[in-house]
């Protein structure tokens, strides 16, 4: 499924990864422990500023800080629009 949505500048769009649902013990978190993802793939890309070429790009995996971004949904998937200043790595 192709996304309608280009990025301006140099902000970034990643789909973040699902929140953890067990602990590496194996206990079960419930949905109100739930930690917010910090990990997620990007989905698209703007073209950079004039001064500024952009780093990551589509289909990277990237690491980006706890309350990065603007949520929004689109055809029932959440993503995040974010500056690339925002992401932290590339995993």
């Amino acid at each position: 499924m192709a996304i309608n949505i280009k990025p301006l500048a140099d902000r970034v769009l990643v789909e973040p990864q699902a929140a953890e649902t067990k602990t590496a013990s194996g206990i079960i978190i419930p949905e109100t422990a739930k930690e917010k993802p910090q990990r997620g793939k990007v989905v698209a890309v703007g073209n950079g500023k004039k001064d500024h070429t952009m780093t990551v790009k589509e289909g990277d995996m990237v690491l980006y800080g706890k309350y990065a971004g603007t949520e929004l949904k689109l055809e029932g998937t959440d993503y995040l629009i974010m500056r690339e200043d925002d992401i932290l790595a590339i995993v």
